[in-house]
Order: C-alpha cells, then sequence, then structure tokens
C-alpha cells in the first residue's frame, strides 16, 4: 500500500459539482475581484472563527505584514518571532522594515513559553511580538502571553497559519486574539485552491486600515491614503473557501482521529510522539513525534521504501538560516529550536484517511527496528 503524507484531493461527495457550478456563476457574470462572493466569505469566516473582524488577502505572507503594518510596526521596530516556525514569519517582518529578534522554543511543547516571552521583552525591548501556533495546536500559555504583551505595552500578532479550528480554554483561539493571521494555501486545514491568507482583529481601527493596505491603501477609487499594495483576494478562491468552510468540521473530525490513533496505537520506542497541552483542542493538521536526530535518517529511509509518505515540520531554525544573515537583530536560544528541527517526524495526516491506510502506517511504524 501506498500512503502519501498528505492528499488534498479527498473531497466531499457534492464539493466538486458545488464548486464547479460557483466557478461557472463567476464566468457569467463577471465578478472577478471583490465583489459579493468575497464578502460571502468573510461573514461566513467571521462566523465561524467568532472573531469581531474577519478578512481575506492574497496569501499567509501577506496577511503576516498587513497586520504588523496595520498594528502600527514600522522600519526598524524590534519584533520578537519564535526561533520554530515557517521562513514566512521571519521574512514578514523584514518585509515591513523591522528586525527580528528570534526567541527560543520549549522542547516540551515546541511553542513559545510565557517566561521565555517575558526574558525577551526585558532584553530587548520590542515594539511587537509574534506568537506561533504550529502543528495545529495553539502554544499552551497563550492566555498569559497575551496579557503579558498587554502590560508590557507589546503588541502581540499571532500567526495562526496552522491553526483554524483550534480551541484554547474551550473557545476559539482566534477569539481573543488582538489580531491574528492565517494562511489558506492548499495543504491548509481549510485550503483554497490557490494562494489565500486572513486577518482577523478586535479593532475596527485595525480591519479598517488592513482593507486599505490589501488594496493599495485605498481611502476612495483614485484616492490613496497609505502605501500599500495589491493583496485582494480573488473572487474564484472566496467561492473555493465558502464551499469549503462548510466542509471544515468533518475535515477536522477526520484528521484529529488520525493523530489520536497514532498516538494510541504506535508503541514503538524510537519516536515520541507528541500533542497539544490539556487546554488546547486541536485541529489535527500535524501528527507530531521526536526521535532522536541520528536514528532520524534511517526512519526516513525505512518509510520510503514501505511508500509511506513523511514530512519533517520545520527543518531548521530560524536564527540559523541563511536568508537571516543582515537581518536577525538578536537572539535568545538554548538549542532547543535546533534540536527540534532535526528530530521532528510527521507522518501522514489528511482529511477523509482510510482506516485501512491508518492501519498500514501503525503496523509498519511499530515493525521498525534501530
Amino acid at each position: 500500500m501506498k500512503v502519501p503524507f498528505i492528499d488534498i484531493l479527498r473531497y466531499e461527495k457534492d464539493f466538486y459539482e458545488t464548486v464547479s457550478q460557483r466557478a461557472c456563476a463567476l464566468l457569467k457574470n463577471g465578478h472577478f475581484v471583490g465583489g459579493p462572493v468575497v464578502g460571502e466569505f468573510e461573514s461566513s469566516l467571521k462566523a465561524y472563527t467568532k472573531t469581531e473582524f474577519a478578512m481575506g488577502c492574497a496569501n499567509g505572507t501577506d496577511a503576516i505584514q498587513v497586520a504588523l503594518r496595520a498594528a502600527g510596526v514600522n522600519k526598524n521596530d524590534k519584533v520578537l518571532i519564535p526561533d520554530m516556525t515557517f521562513w514566512a514569519t521571519f521574512e514578514a517582518v523584514v518585509n515591513v522594515g523591522a528586525i527580528p529578534y528570534t526567541v527560543d522554543v520549549s522542547k516540551e511543547t515546541l511553542h513559545l513559553t510565557a517566561s521565555a516571552v517575558k526574558e525577551a521583552i526585558e532584553k530587548f525591548k520590542p515594539k511587537a511580538a509574534l506568537l506561533v501556533h504550529l502543528y495545529g495546536w495553539a502554544a499552551p500559555e497563550t492566555l498569559e502571553i497575551r496579557k503579558l504583551c498587554q502590560e508590557k505595552g507589546v503588541i502581540l500578532i499571532e500567526d495562526c497559519a496552522q491553526a483554524i479550528g483550534v480551541k484554547i480554554e474551550g473557545q476559539s483561539l482566534l477569539t481573543g486574539a488582538f489580531v491574528a493571521t492565517t494562511s489558506f494555501y492548499p495543504a491548509k486545514v481549510l485550503g483554497a485552491s490557490g494562494d489565500a491568507g486572513g486577518i482577523f482583529t478586535t479593532s475596527s481601527e485595525i480591519a479598517q486600515t488592513s482593507q486599505k493596505l490589501i488594496n493599495h491603501g485605498r481611502t476612495s477609487h483614485y484616492e490613496h491614503g497609505l502605501i500599500g499594495w495589491n493583496s485582494r483576494l480573488g473572487a474564484y478562491e472566496a467561492s473555493f473557501l465558502v464551499e469549503a468552510l462548510k466542509h471544515l468540521d468533518a475535515r477536522l473530525d477526520g484528521r484529529r482521529q488520525v493523530c489520536r490513533q497514532y498516538r494510541e496505537k504506535i508503541k514503538n520506542p524510537s519516536l515520541k510522539f507528541i500533542g497539544p497541552a490539556a487546554n488546547v483542542q486541536e485541529n489535527g493538521y500535524l501528527s507530531v513525534a521526536v526521535m532522536t536526530p541520528e536514528s532520524r535518517t534511517d526512519f526516513i529511509e525505512y518509510l520510503k521504501k514501505h511508500d509511506i509518505g513523511y514530512g519533517t515540520v520545520y527543518p531548521g531554525a530560524m536564527s540559523e538560516q541563511p536568508g537571516a544573515v543582515g537581518h536577525l537583530g538578536g537572539k535568545i536560544s538554548h538549542g532547543n529550536a535546533d534540536w527540534i528541527a532535526k528530530s521532528v517526524i510527521n507522518l501522514p495526516c489528511f482529511a477523509y484517511m482510510t482506516q485501512d491506510e491508518m492501519d498500514f502506517v501503525i503496523q509498519t511504524v511499530n515493525q521498525y527496528k534501530v
């Protein structure tokens, strides 16, 4: 049996038909940019995430840049980011002219802690901080970090590219975020058919500024009050996402089942499975395990031999990336992000994965011997 790492083409029975009907309607009405379908998606997204303001944009990287700009982060401002994240978090800070400072994550939770953020605030005196929620979880100390940043006057922006549908303390993660962003890249739990992103906020001022930045800084059609850029969400992607959002809960249930079965049924001592903290409900974006760096290479070859896909999310700390040279303002490192990068392994996980596929992965991994 061949099991891919992810399969983004397992749609619901009627999904292809409804998306096709919507595409045909766009071809007839010509509402290709903006228009009612974008508003329909934004309204649906706001309702699903229980946020005050939700808006779409061209991609997840732009979403972070828009959020930074709208929240008041300017040239040469210091911004804290976790040392374990995707490169877009780092480059978004640089692209708005600010200076990234990396902060090491916990070896146990794989996320930033309140104590680490406090240490970095005291050491670097930043204007803002980016809290990244990885793996379909939330940082366990999110509420403490939010409170800390508010007390210290640090703007907190949350990168939720992997966290749509995640809950913390029983509430949507996005509900309490001052400013948050996400990605609708096709491989995400809520994926478009191309690039798309989203911005969420509790602030009407930030929402209004974000909408202007997304659309060339427009204050009216030919009046531009800000230097923005073209990051509009296309109507076709919005239309696709409207239909995908209708099925999101079912897709998340399937993903959560995969992660749960791996953690419960894989007993191989070579792998240590890690899951969300007790106060977090995951969305099943990724199955996460760690193993010794020395054994991971051999295990990956074993998976390849048995036609099982895998991931290593993420294979490098931000502060160690070649592109960070000349841009990194400073860092606090205990070697944890580097260790995680060399140790993490992700097994196949996607919506509507069959029980036979799960059983095959579980059996094969259990039979692995160092």
